[in-house]
């Protein structure tokens, strides 16, 4: 079967890229316009997920450029709304690809790479221990920290744990996609919400004109805490108190 578009694999998941598909289907809406039009009626996080892919300009140099994995079905139905040959053709191509992905076989296949994998992962956590465990006891853990102070702080108090300041702070917590920002203020990705990470605190502050006002605030519970240290982490991001390099 001749390869109509790229198919990559992410946590098991066949996705195909969002830019790679507004090409091969000869969409003429500009790609901006296409998203905007068509993916209003899927989810983020569940359907498709905002990546950075790269392009070369003209001079040679690649520049980077806003994309989408999409997830098979969600191709699929695109192809679809396309109502077009090349649409007929793309959607019928991935149908193929999911029937070969969920071929008994191909399952087995993956299931003993996964094994194999996790086998190797296991021994090489084995030979790190000591060395994690030796590192643990240089320093305080920052997990201490947290348990030891359960009281909900704002952001603030967590950037500078990390030696930033809050701005950045929420910026790093928006790479990491734990957060990202709508109308203006910053709001947890959908799979976090519901959780017990944040709460609502009033601040209360003296505006222009001299009057007491009160607005909601957002605070981090110490297990929104222990949420973003455990990302920061797997990010190669660590608290000043957990740092080799400060003494």
């Amino acid at each position: 079967m001749q390869e109509l578009i790229k198919v990559t694999v992410n946590n098991d998941q066949q996705l195909v890229s969002a830019r790679d598909l507004h090409k091969g289907l000869a969409i003429k809406t500009r790609f901006s316009l296409w998203v905007s039009q068509n993916f209003k009626d899927f989810d983020e996080e569940q359907d498709f997920t905002s990546v950075v892919s790269t392009t070369v300009v003209n001079n040679g140099a690649r520049k980077p450029i806003q994309d989408y994995a999409l997830t098979i079905d969600m191709a699929k139905q695109l192809c679809l709304m396309s109502r077009t040959e090349k649409g007929k053709q793309y959607r019928k191509y991935l149908i193929e690809v999911e029937r070969k992905w969920n071929d008994p076989q191909e399952i087995v296949k993956r299931g003993y790479a996964i094994l194999q994998n996790e086998n190797t992962q296991l021994k090489l956590e084995k030979k790190n221990l000591t060395i994690q465990l030796e590192e643990a006891n240089k320093k305080a853990s920052y997990l201490d920290v947290i348990l030891g102070a359960p009281d909900a702080l704002a952001v603030t108090q967590i950037a500078a744990d990390y030696g930033y300041n809050a701005k950045d702070f929420n910026e790093l917590l928006h790479k990491v996609r734990i957060q990202h920002k709508v109308n203006g203020q910053w709001i947890l990705y959908k799979v976090y919400m519901g959780q017990g990470y944040v709460t609502t605190k009033p601040f209360t502050f003296i505006d222009h004109k001299g009057r007491t006002r009160s607005k909601p605030s957002t605070y981090w519970t110490q297990k929104g805490r222990k949420l973003i240290y455990d990302i920061l982490k797997d990010n190669d991001v660590l608290p000043l108190i957990e740092r080799s390099d400060i003494e």
